[in-house]
């Protein structure tokens, strides 16, 4: 193993390695618990394992940087700087939505919703007096529409099925019945889904827009002509039902 000594001094240092680190920086690498010279003034003569001097380094008098073992020697006496830390990036703001943005997304909330309902369809009371119930998905309600040319062809009965039952024959006013309700439902449901986006552009802030959702009652100045008389339908409806309930009793 190499050593080296410093100056004049007698005492010699076993290292690992020596070699030039950078342009006026020498590395140095002393073995794990050895010991490392305390001053560096002076030249540093590189000797062979038996302590005989074969070359020297000259000028490299300054601790550049000591890292453990390992210490790193500057020929012009400066020594080594931390980078500085980064400049803090300071956290964006956060992005606040147009009022515009807003009722867009409201709208696109809103709309599969309604869908949603419409697919899941209406129950219809037939003349067996039960209620059945009947999906109305884009094919259903295409398929509806065939059995209402059906009807109009003069047909005395038609096949047709209610959710969770087989293929039956249903007569005309079961079947009149079961169309009428299935027309009835998608167009309030429509006419309602409209009444809401009417009502979400009518907005003027976005508290506002966020506080309607699918279901609520719409403000009489976005009801349509046509909603009002859906609504009344539906009041009469629910008395008519309600008298009933109380003329059984």
């Amino acid at each position: 193993m190499e050593k080296i000594k410093i100056g004049k001094r007698k005492e010699l240092y076993e290292i690992e390695s020596i070699m030039q680190h950078d342009h006026g920086i020498l590395k140095i690498i002393f073995p794990e618990g050895m010991k490392i010279p305390e001053k560096w003034n002076g030249d540093i003569s590189i000797c062979t394992a038996g302590g005989i001097p074969y070359a020297v380094k000259s000028g490299y008098e300054t601790v550049y940087l000591q890292e453990g073992q390992t210490v790193y020697l500057s020929n012009d006496g400066s020594v080594y700087v931390p980078p500085a830390p980064p400049e803090p990036v300071p956290e964006p703001e956060p992005y606040v939505p147009t009022i515009e943005e807003v009722k867009a997304a409201k709208k696109a909330e809103i709309s599969p919703i309604c869908e949603q309902v419409i697919y899941s369809g209406c129950d219809v009371t037939l003349s067996d007096g039960e209620l059945h119930h009947f999906s109305l998905t884009i094919r259903d309600q295409v398929n509806l529409f065939g059995k209402q040319a059906q009807l109009a062809a003069g047909v005395e009965k038609v096949e047709y099925h209610a959710d969770g039952h087989p293929c039956q024959y249903y007569s005309v006013e079961d079947m009149e019945n079961i169309i009428g309700s299935a027309m009835w439902y998608v167009s309030y449901h429509t006419t309602y889904c409209n009444a809401l986006n009417m009502w979400i552009a009518g907005c003027h802030t976005v508290e506002e827009v966020q506080e309607i959702y699918y279901g609520a009652d719409v403000p009489e100045e976005y009801k349509s002509k046509v909603l009002q008389a859906y609504l009344i339908q539906i009041a009469e409806m629910a008395g008519g039902k309600k008298e009933d309930e109380e003329s059984d009793m």
